[in-house]
C-alpha cells in the first residue's frame, strides 16, 4: 500500500482568483511526479487549465518544472 500524505497547496494571484481560495490541504502519495501533482490539483479546479503554462510550482520553497521530476513529499509539505 502506498502511503498517503497531507499536502498544503497555496494559491496566489490568478490561481487564487480561479480557485476562489488561497489554500487547501489535499491528500496524495509520498512519491509523485510534478506533472501528476499538477494534474491532481487541476482535476480539483478545472479552471486552472487556463493558466497551466503560466503557473510556477514550488515544493520546499524550490521551483519545480511541470514534468517528470519525482517529488518526495512529507505530511504538511
Amino acid at each position: 500500500m502506498v502511503p498517503r500524505y497531507q499536502m498544503d497547496v497555496l494559491y496566489f494571484a490568478k490561481s487564487a482568483e480561479i480557485t476562489g481560495i488561497r489554500s487547501e490541504t489535499i491528500s496524495g502519495p509520498q512519491e509523485i511526479k510534478a506533472l501528476q501533482l499538477w494534474n491532481v490539483i487541476e482535476t480539483r479546479h478545472p479552471g486552472l487549465a487556463d493558466v497551466r503554462n503560466q503557473v510556477i510550482l514550488a515544493v520546499h520553497q524550490e521551483y519545480v518544472e511541470l514534468g517528470d521530476k519525482l517529488l518526495l513529499l512529507q505530511s504538511g509539505d
